[in-house]
């Protein structure tokens, strides 16, 4: 989602960051991170985010992505 407000592959988001936006520990972030990475679908260093397959990462995605972003397009938001 953050990929789609800022228009950039890249993009500056530290993992204690995220585990406070999500509500989960820092070490869930690192999981998930390093899944991604494995899968070839991001690149991450010391809050560096790179969007290498913006589809398969689409894919890998729960339905919340789609539903999400639909509540955001119908509020204008996006």
């Amino acid at each position: 989602m953050a990929h789609d407000r800022l228009h950039s592959d890249s993009f500056y988001l530290t993992q204690n960051f995220l585990a406070h936006m999500l509500s989960v520990r820092r070490v869930g972030v690192t999981a998930a991170a390093r899944a991604l990475r494995g899968k070839k679908l991001i690149s991450y260093s010391r809050g560096t985010i790179i969007i290498l397959n913006r589809a398969g990462l689409e894919r890998a995605s729960c339905e919340c992505y789609g539903a999400v972003n639909a509540i955001c397009e119908r509020a204008a938001l996006v």
